[in-house]
């Protein structure tokens, strides 16, 4: 299992998939980049959610290829009710190309699915007010829309995200400001970016933070910067998204095989792609279960010719 298993992590891991794939008993990392146990040691299930991209495999539904050996044979692509592409995204390279997509809400994606089915020229920004944007499963804030348009539009584009951070008066009356973060941008190791910002205090090239506490736990993530007095924690806080990962860009090129080919597909392309797919896997399920009940109607047809002559001959017999 050792050339799967940190896949398996990634699906069971809720700061990388927006909807995980598997359900994980065991220690299968943080979002401080700390690594999973052995897989000795952990244990997965697949969510309904992984269940419904497999609904139906039985049923011819997906072309079958032969595996690296010939000795098996494995599915193309899965039958998928859910555009998973959309929904958790993806991020990998090949040779001379590399994808990455931001993961959306699930509800959004099928709202627009259903849009892109009644009308499918509908325009990019009637998709926007459908989809807002990405949904990282990490939160944050994405500033401006153009960044989100250009993706949607062109199959290409860079969005910037935000950490969500609050000013609030620290306790005891002394009157100290201090900021609070309670979400980080997607894909940024909360373990570094403090140790990065404490460097950059020790330096002076960020003054006026006096403590950096991380009091995260299961709830979520909560890190905590009390300031000297007198200090405007505005200025602290911009100096946090100028200078550090609280502030990142997201570059999405939404690059998939379709029809054995790489393209770079935008909003349109990906929902048709997936609603031309859904309607192969319905048309061979079908056809699988048109198969299956004619084959029982034959058997039936030859049980009812051999009954009837079963009669004559019990006639013939009396």
């Amino acid at each position: 299992d050792a050339s799967i298993y940190d896949t398996i992590v990634k699906m069971a891991q809720p700061f990388s998939y927006r909807h995980m794939l598997v359900q994980g008993q065991g220690n299968f990392g943080s979002v401080d980049g700390d690594s999973a146990a052995a897989s000795r040691y952990t244990e997965v299930r697949l969510f309904p959610y992984a269940e419904a991209l497999l609904e139906d495999i039985e049923k011819d539904t997906v072309k079958l290829l032969p595996n690296y050996d010939e000795s098996l044979e494995e599915p193309s692509v899965l039958p998928a009710k859910i555009p998973n592409l959309l929904v958790n995204g993806t991020d990998g390279i090949a040779v001379g190309m590399a994808t990455k997509m931001p993961p959306h809400n699930l509800r959004e994606v099928c709202a627009a699915v259903d849009a892109y089915l009644t009308n499918p020229e509908i325009p990019v920004d009637d998709l926007l007010r459908i989809m807002p944007g990405p949904d990282f499963p990490t939160g944050g804030i994405l500033m401006g829309v153009e960044g989100v348009r250009n993706i949607y539009a062109t199959g290409q584009g860079r969005v910037i995200v935000r950490g969500v951070a609050n000013i609030e008066e620290s306790e005891g009356g002394n009157r100290r400001d201090r900021i609070i973060v309670s979400e980080l941008p997607y894909q940024v190791n909360k373990a570094q970016w403090i140790t990065l910002i404490a460097e950059m205090v020790k330096d002076k090239k960020i003054d006026g933070i006096t403590d950096l506490r991380d009091e995260s736990d299961k709830d979520g993530i909560r890190v905590v910067f009390e300031l000297r007095k007198g200090t405007m924690a505005a200025v602290i806080l911009n100096n946090l998204y100028k200078n550090t990962a609280l502030e990142s860009s997201f570059w999405a090129s939404n690059l998939a095989i379709v029809d054995g080919q790489p393209k770079i597909l935008n909003l349109h392309g990906l929902l048709g792609s997936f609603v031309h797919h859904r309607i192969e896997v319905i048309r061979r399920r079908s056809e699988f279960d048109l198969k299956k009940a004619e084959d029982k109607v034959h058997i039936l047809n030859g049980l009812l010719v051999a009954l009837a002559k079963i009669d004559l001959i019990i006639a013939a017999i009396r």
